[in-house]
């Protein structure tokens, strides 16, 4: 059976840089950055004190307050996500086959606030005081099993915890439940709330966060020679993906079509990604084979690119690798210049913004990118936007653990 065409139909983010879509996309084109000093704790004993914290998000928005209350952070942002995404897609719940409509969240770590907050309880107050929610609150998957009973979708519900890779992933398996049949429709994407105490402390202890706390907004400062490490950052990014032909028939809006996905182990090292490349570089091509194009049909790549030494090196050595001369003229460029990183909502959002990039035939720019690195040498459309028309888009998103994943998107 010759496999189903995929298309995005709805967007859905929770980010630091805007409460709606449009809000948020005007604010990448324009260059502004959603990095902010700390405000949900005291940050006055670590190095690190910025964040890409989101500030003005109120879960009561989207459900009632008991109900909230029940939901670790990480969840609600996936479910206030899943919400706007459904609702953009124009879907009619009452009309649709619910039992062919699934639900893939992806996460690297999941309820870190709710372990945090327990364990403090047990610690403190004994063990009968910890919440019966605790674990229900805690575990990965609760993002996609929250957003599944919220809209009593019935079909594929699974979970995807792969570090920085997991929404790509997440987006991946859920291109091949409607390729092959399995779905008609797929609320799928990352989410993450790790900006919390326990969550910051680690990765100071990593030494892989900025210290720019004197400047939050130039602290993401990706394929710079000045880079020194990525903003951590909170949110959700959720795409609705539907079978074309579903989609067509019931006259959705099409931003784009869903037509590569890579997946590859570095099998290097759990934290450093391979100096050469070599796993990144063989995700973007399993990505290139399964759309059934070649690299020079890549418009604009939208990198990993997160701000640290190494991580940047690598990737540009994996295009140039990949690409040979076609590397120097694709158009390049990192979301987290402007939001921070993700972390598991990364690949999310970033999808979002590579089909908002072909909607809108721009290039989003690389903010902060002042002095380049000579090792980076590739068009990472430093500071501002470009206009140019796209045919294909090519998503980056590299994990801790070597995980790889590669999605590319095409105009329709």
């Amino acid at each position: 059976m010759a496999r189903r065409r995929v298309v995005i139909t709805g967007l859905g983010q929770m980010t630091a840089l805007g409460k709606t879509l449009l809000a948020f996309w005007e604010n990448i084109c324009a260059g502004k950055s959603g990095v902010k000093k700390i405000e949900r704790f005291d940050t006055s004993k670590f190095p690190v004190r910025i964040g890409g914290e989101i500030t003005d998000f109120d879960p009561g928005e989207f459900l009632d307050k008991r109900q909230s209350k029940r939901i670790d952070r990480f969840a609600l942002f996936a479910l206030a996500a899943a919400i706007k995404a459904v609702k953009d897609s124009g879907l009619d719940l009452d009309k649709t086959d619910l039992d062919r409509c699934g639900v893939i969240v992806g996460s690297g770590i999941g309820g870190l606030e709710e372990l945090e907050k327990e364990h403090c309880k047990l610690l403190q107050r004994g063990p009968d005081r910890v919440s019966p929610f605790c674990v229900p609150k805690l575990m990965v998957n609760a993002a996609s099993a929250n957003v599944s009973i919220h809209f009593n979708f019935r079909g594929s519900n699974t979970s995807v915890v792969t570090a920085c890779a997991s929404a790509a992933h997440a987006i991946g398996d859920a291109l091949r439940q409607i390729q092959s049949g399995r779905a008609d429709v797929m609320v799928t994407g990352g989410s993450e709330a790790a900006l919390t105490s326990l969550g910051l402390a680690s990765f100071c202890a990593l030494k892989a966060l900025s210290r720019r706390n004197d400047e939050p907004t130039r602290a993401s400062r990706p394929f710079d020679r000045d880079r020194e490490g990525f903003v951590l950052s909170e949110g959700a990014g959720i795409v609705v993906l539907e079978d074309y032909e579903h989609a067509r028939q019931r006259g959705a809006r099409i931003y784009a079509e869903l037509v590569g996905y890579g997946m590859t182990a570095d099998a290097k090292h759990i934290t450093q990604p391979a100096p050469d490349g070599r796993g990144a570089h063989n995700a973007m091509k399993t990505a290139l084979a399964d759309a059934q194009i070649d690299c020079t049909q890549i418009d604009y790549i939208n990198a990993h690119g997160t701000g640290t030494q190494l991580n940047d090196l690598s990737e540009t050595n994996a295009v140039k690798a990949l690409f040979g001369p076609h590397a120097m003229k694709v158009a390049i460029s990192s979301t987290k210049s402007h939001l921070g990183h993700l972390l598991g909502a990364s690949g999310g959002v970033e999808l979002i913004v590579s089909a908002l990039a072909i909607r809108d035939s721009i290039i989003p720019p690389t903010i902060n990118l002042d002095n380049p690195d000579p090792q980076c040498d590739l068009d990472y459309t430093p500071k501002v936007p470009r206009e140019k028309q796209i045919k294909y888009v090519m998503s980056n998103s590299f994990g801790f653990g070597g995980h790889n994943a590669s999605l590319i998107i095409g105009k329709i």
